[in-house]
């Protein structure tokens, strides 16, 4: 536990504390209201005596909230030297990857030390542009890899069956590349990160210790969202990272979002159908922005701003398409043996369905043009395995030879 660990978990006590209260007077109003008692002027508040209780909560949890928080700034200020000496742990960036995935716009909104800054990352190290990697341990082959939501870079290594198959290091003894990881806070919407990527990508053109000749990238879920969405801004603004690319490989992709998603926008619609049951939405409220992008599989900022992200709404997306100047490929995966109804729209890997890795819409001009030997289906395959699998990296190695 760190300092900044101690100040991140009294912001979250407090909001959960204030956030409860909140519920809780909700149910408490909608109760009265079927009696025939009314409510405080703000929808949802009781009055009188009772709405009295309940701001006296909300003003002393978020006074001492304050406070709190002020004193532990102070801490964090005065041991903040000692505590960027200490390196993080797997086990603590993967519980941060995870909260960032849910709540990670909210975090960034409070300020909270657990937001995850974006990253990218060479040999386990941040890369520090003012002291670049040597120049003898890099190549002019660069390999990005970017994870999937609530994931971070240390989740992309993994074992099967004692085959070592992490595709950084793999494609680096196979074809020489330089392995780059990206790390970045999930909850954010995607547009955000990829217009973010697109300005880190090209700071590392120009100060990678070797001219870059070919950029390949692999992503995984979330990632390729996020890969899309720099590429369209790159081209808004003319940058020069784009023509280094040579192949882009996406790992169950949801290009055309995914049902749990969709599910949980359908629940907090059910929910608000009732009084008793209307507070309730908070909670479902509480979905990270990233997340709600994988309904449709928002790519751009004009996906969401200016919509109640929350609402129920049709597909309103601005169709993206591939670029045409480099080599686009994709691996669907599903749990099942073979194709059919049931695999392609409800099974998939478990978490994408496949049309959706394969980028197969209902509507012929919203489908992203791969071609057929760019495509591959990996069976009895689910979400997590495409980045361990052995015959989806003899496929990538194939691609981007």
């Amino acid at each position: 536990m760190r300092i900044s660990d101690l100040r991140g978990i009294v912001q979250l006590t407090t909001q959960a504390t204030r956030s409860v209260t909140h519920i809780v007077e909700g149910v408490h109003q909608s109760v009265w209201s079927t009696m025939g008692f009314p409510g405080g002027k703000p929808p949802g508040k009781t009055r009188g005596i009772t709405g009295l209780v309940y701001k006296t909560i909300h003003d002393v949890t978020r006074l001492t909230g304050k406070g709190a928080d002020t004193m532990m700034a102070g801490l964090q200020q005065l041991f903040e030297s000692a505590e960027n000496a200490t390196p993080g742990t797997p086990r603590r960036d993967a519980y941060l990857a995870v909260l960032n995935g849910v709540m990670g716009d909210r975090l960034v909104e409070d300020s909270s030390p657990f937001a995850i800054p974006m990253s990218l990352r060479y040999r386990g190290e941040t890369l520090d542009w003012q002291s670049p990697p040597p120049l003898a341990d890099t190549s002019n082959k660069v390999l990005l890899l970017i994870h999937g939501l609530c994931m971070d870079d240390l989740q992309q290594h993994g074992r099967r069956k004692n085959f070592a198959a992490e595709h950084g290091e793999a494609l680096t003894l196979a074809l020489g590349y330089s392995p780059v990881y990206m790390r970045y806070n999930s909850g954010l919407h995607v547009s955000q990160n990829g217009h973010e990527l697109s300005s880190r990508l090209e700071r590392l053109l120009k100060l990678w210790p070797r001219p870059i000749e070919d950029l390949a990238v692999i992503t995984h879920s979330m990632g390729g969202l996020v890969m899309r969405s720099a590429l369209h801004y790159a081209q808004q603004e003319g940058l020069h990272w784009p023509d280094r690319i040579g192949n882009i490989v996406f790992l169950g992709t949801p290009h055309h979002g995914a049902p749990l998603e969709r599910a949980g926008n359908w629940l907090n619609v059910i929910l608000g159908a009732t009084p008793y049951t209307k507070p309730f939405t908070a909670l479902g409220r509480l979905r990270s922005a990233g997340i709600t992008d994988l309904r449709y599989g928002n790519v751009l900022h004009e996906d969401w701003h200016g919509h109640d992200r929350f609402h129920l709404k049709p597909d309103t997306r601005r169709f993206t398409p591939l670029p045409e100047t480099m080599g686009c490929h994709t691996v669907a995966a599903t749990l099942a043996e073979k194709r059919g109804p049931l695999a392609d729209h409800l099974v998939g890997d478990g978490i994408v369905p496949l049309r959706s890795a394969l980028s197969q819409h209902k509507q012929a001009q919203r489908s992203l043009a791969f071609d057929e030997s760019s495509q591959m289906i990996a069976y009895k395959t689910n979400h997590m395995d495409l980045l361990n699998n052995p015959e989806v990296l003899d496929q990538i190695v194939q691609w981007l030879k």
